[in-house]
């Protein structure tokens, strides 16, 4: 089983890999990456591995924001000195989420999860990776929002209907196919979780984008790609060099 290891502590890198020869030597380290930006290109450099361990708290921020640069499809283990995360750690592909210092209990509790994952899902000639991405599949995704309105009246907003959101003043926005606009109760990070990814791509920390409502697209400086929408939006759409061609392969789905 190859293994990534994203962690930016020395001695918690040593003790995941002592951990794993002793409980797990069919796991294969095949990286350790330290950083935000060394994960990244890692992932985008290196064929999906068969499971990650990731800490959370890195030295150039946090480990989510890897999410919204490349699409990790195989078993992700969280190890954390915090326990906040827990929630939205399981909403991208998490199996479990440990508590710093780790110990061999801990360690036992993570591999059961992953095998009765792997015996509730035989792969039949299919990786973990293929395994996750049909559970990505079945998901239920938002098919509204409700939006305050008119004092204690809720406005249902189809996500059909919905052209992109941005976030602007640190305000989160609904910008609709007619040009209208409306402020969004949730964070980007939540949106992106919550929005069927066959339809809405983060183009950016700004913008999510729907695949309808783009009108066209030009290449830009820097190897990146302009988008265009049918409504007219505050600010330019880059999608950054990193994403043009995951950009691409989404949109030709």
């Amino acid at each position: 089983m190859k293994t990534l290891i994203i962690e930016d502590e020395k001695a918690a890198v040593n003790n995941l890999k002592t951990l794993l020869t002793d409980m797990a030597p069919q796991c294969s380290i095949v990286g350790i990456a330290d950083s935000i930006v060394e994960s990244i290109k890692w992932l985008q450099t290196n064929p999906m591995p068969d499971l990650v361990f990731m800490d959370i708290h890195l030295a150039d921020g946090s480990a989510f924001e890897i999410f919204e640069h490349v699409t990790i499809n195989c078993p992700i283990i969280f190890t954390t000195a915090y326990d906040e995360y827990a929630l939205r750690a399981f909403k991208v592909n998490s199996i479990d989420y440990l508590l710093k210092p780790i110990g061999e209990k801990d360690m036992q509790r993570a591999f059961e999860k992953l095998r009765s994952f792997t015996k509730a899902n035989p792969p039949e000639n299919h990786s973990l990776s293929e395994l996750i991405q049909s559970m990505n599949r079945q998901k239920q995704y938002k098919n509204y929002f409700l939006i305050p309105n008119k004092g204690s009246k809720l406005l249902p907003l189809p996500t059909e209907s919905i052209a992109c959101f941005y976030i602007e003043n640190g305000v989160v926005k609904a910008l609709t196919k007619e040009n209208n606009t409306f402020i969004i109760p949730h964070t980007l990070e939540e949106l992106t979780d919550d929005l069927d990814p066959a339809h809405f791509f983060r183009a950016n920390r700004q913008y999510i984008i729907a695949k309808e409502a783009v009108k066209d697209m030009d290449y830009w400086f820097n190897g990146r790609l302009s988008v265009n929408l049918i409504v007219p939006t505050k600010d330019k759409i880059l999608v950054t060099k990193s994403r043009v061609s995951e950009f691409k392969e989404w949109f030709g789905r």
